[in-house]
């Protein structure tokens, strides 16, 4: 056993202090779906509702065991980091700063308020996380304060690494798959070292959001990357920079061993995990089950953990991923509509709609010539199918149209 392992054993035996292992479940619906023995190690049941919690007790424990007067500690996070530290600010009895960007949601401030209480202190810094991060990093200083990552740190990937450990403790053989969300590489980075030691014959998988794949991008690199865009959509992943400590044991991963899940599959996934298993994720918890579909040949007849790494969601943000999740399936699309300003027009445009499809939308954009108007509509249908025969009444009756479900500059414009 290395050195790695045993610290990662130890790190776990500690965490016993602060909170019951996470279950371990097997998922019967996923199972039969896939033809494989599926089970999700369920980091959105932690006390934080992530794995985050994890990582901050052992950096933070460290910290104090090497200075034991010391007693103000900070991060920079607009979520599952934030309410990590602000859960063990208070289990340690110290004082924490946390810097939050001004546009968080109210939802994640106070959470991480409830969970830190009167041993922290929120201050809501900058548009971007950037300049959160900055503010954040230029205190600590001033301050003589300890900054805590929330991924980039040795201590951080080790209490990750507890995952892992959970993992094979509960399980009578390993798992021939593992798959893994990936952001920062915190939790990929301590949980792969801990199985390359451990359960090397496992396989494991890594999961990306599309608007934020900074591993994928420096594996093809031979190199650290800096994506010059970010979806912040993946808010618990998105990173545009991957660490450089987590890079250094994720290096080396096969690239064809990263997969990339598209944001609107992601919020589809979301919705199937919520309406028939009532289970509660957010994106970045999502990823490791986003996937599968993608993998079904390989892990066919195959036990597969998946971690799912956090439940934070706020369900303001619900309608938004149901509509996302519809326009990835295909029953929901938005088109503008040039309507003939002609009595009877609307009459005719009505009667081309089949049985399942039903108006979720429409406006009036402009009258762009004497005898036509420009329509905003949107579409739901209950068949994907059904919009080849709408758009084919369509053609024949010469009514002009454009698609722009797929258009993001007008989508986002207009809808």
């Amino acid at each position: 056993m290395s050195d790695f392992a045993d610290t990662a054993l130890a790190v776990t035996a500690r965490l016993r202090g602060l909170f019951p292992a996470t279950p371990l479940q097997r998922n019967d619906y996923l199972s039969d779906k896939y033809d494989a023995d599926i089970w999700l190690k369920r980091e959105d049941l932690s006390p934080v509702r992530s794995y985050k919690i994890r990582g901050a007790f052992n950096a933070m424990r460290k910290a104090l065991d090497a200075n034991p007067d010391q007693q103000l500690f900070v991060c920079a996070s607009a979520g599952n980091h934030a309410q990590g530290v602000a859960f063990n600010c208070r289990h340690f009895g110290v004082r924490g700063v946390i810097f939050m960007p001004v546009t968080t949601p109210k939802q994640k401030v106070d959470k991480t308020r409830t969970f830190g209480g009167d041993a922290v202190e929120i201050r809501l810094v900058g548009d971007y996380f950037d300049d959160t991060l900055r503010t954040a990093q230029a205190f600590c200083q001033e301050q003589g304060a300890h900054f805590l990552s929330p991924f980039d740190d040795p201590h951080v990937i080790e209490g990750q690494s507890s995952v892992a450990v959970e993992i094979l403790s509960e399980m009578e053989t390993p798992p021939d798959m593992l798959i893994l969300p990936v952001g920062g590489g915190g939790l990929s980075a301590g949980v792969t070292r801990y199985f390359q030691d451990m359960s090397p014959k496992t396989e494991i998988r890594y999961v990306e959001p599309m608007g934020g794949a900074s591993l994928s991008a420096s594996l093809a690199r031979g190199a650290l990357v800096t994506l010059d865009r970010v979806d912040s959509f993946v808010d618990g992943a998105a990173v545009a920079r991957i660490g450089e400590r987590t890079f250094e044991v994720l290096k080396d991963v096969d690239p064809a061993h990263v997969l990339i899940a598209p944001e609107d599959r992601i919020c589809a996934t979301i919705i199937e995990m919520l309406n028939v298993e009532g289970i509660v994720l957010e994106p970045a918890g999502a990823l490791a089950l986003d996937v599968l579909d993608a993998l079904r040949p390989a892990i066919r007849g195959k036990t597969v953990v998946c971690v799912t790494s956090g439940g934070n969601f706020d369900f303001e943000r619900l309608p938004e991923v149901k509509e996302r999740a519809q326009r990835y399936g295909g029953v929901k699309k938005y088109f503008i509509l040039r309507m003939p300003q002609r009595p009877g027009a609307l009459r005719d445009f009505l009667e081309m709609l089949g049985p399942g499809d039903d108006i979720a939308r429409f406006e009036y954009l402009k009258k762009s010539a004497r005898n036509f108007g420009s329509v905003l509509i949107g579409i739901e249908t209950d068949d994907a199918s059904n919009f080849a025969i709408l758009f084919s009444k369509l053609d024949a009756a010469d009514f002009a149209y454009q698609d722009i479900t797929e258009d993001v500059v007008l989508s986002e414009f207009l809808i």
